[in-house]
C-alpha cells in the first residue's frame, strides 16, 4: 500500500472533507468519536429514540448516542461521561453503570468516526429528555420481547430504522435472559 498524504479539502464547522490519495471521506474535527446507549429498564423496557435526521430527510427510530466530546470537556471526555450525558439529555434517563460492549468504525468508507456501544445499567428516570440545542427527540420503552414487532409497525408508518438497532437488540438479548443477567450486572 502506497502512503498518501491527508488533504483537507473543505473544512465546514462540524465536519471537515479531506482526501487521502482518491479516497474522499469525513473527519469530525471537534470529536474522538460516538457513543451508542444500550439502554434498558429493570422491566425490561428498551429505550428507543426518534428524531428526524436532514441527510435522510426522515424520522429515524435509534438507540440513545452522541458524539464524545461534543461537550465542555472536548476532546477529554471519555466514553463513559458521553454515554451518561447522552442518555440523561435525550431521554431524561440516568445509569448506575455504563459497560462497553463494542468498538469500532462507524462507516469506514465515508468516515474517519469511530464508534463505542455501551450498555446502560440500572436506569433511572430523572428529567424529561427531549435533547438539547433544538434537537427533537421522543423516546419510547418497548418491551424487549415486543421491540422487532414494535420497529416493523414504526417502518410500515413510514420510520427508517437504524440498522444498528438489530446489533444492539442482539447484545441485549444475549446479556439479558435468564443466566446471563448477572454477568452483566453483577
Amino acid at each position: 500500500m502506497t502512503k498518501h498524504k491527508k488533504i483537507t479539502i473543505h473544512k465546514g464547522k462540524h465536519l471537515h472533507f479531506v482526501c487521502v490519495g482518491e479516497w474522499e471521506y469525513v473527519e469530525r474535527p471537534h470529536s474522538s468519536g460516538a457513543v451508542i446507549i444500550l439502554a434498558m429498564t429493570d422491566e425490561n423496557k428498551v429505550i428507543f429514540i426518534e428524531q428526524f435526521r436532514p441527510p435522510v430527510q426522515k424520522k429515524v427510530i435509534e438507540f440513545p448516542a452522541g458524539l464524545i466530546g461534543d461537550s465542555k470537556f472536548g476532546k477529554k471526555e471519555s466514553f463513559i461521561a458521553a454515554a451518561r450525558r447522552e442518555l440523561l439529555e435525550e431521554t431524561g434517563y440516568t445509569a448506575k453503570k455504563i459497560i462497553k460492549v463494542l468498538d469500532g468504525p462507524a462507516s469506514c468508507g465515508i468516515s474517519s468516526d469511530m464508534v463505542v456501544m455501551v450498555q446502560a445499567i440500572g436506569l433511572k428516570k430523572v428529567g424529561v429528555g427531549g435533547g438539547v440545542d433544538g434537537e427533537v427527540i421522543e423516546h419510547f420503552e418497548v418491551p424487549l420481547d415486543q421491540a422487532e414487532e414494535w420497529l416493523a409497525k414504526k417502518r410500515k408508518a413510514g420510520r427508517l430504522v437504524g440498522p444498528r438497532i438489530y446489533t444492539g437488540l442482539y447484545f441485549l438479548n444475549k446479556y439479558n435472559s435468564g443466566n446471563n443477567r448477572s454477568k452483566v450486572t453483577g
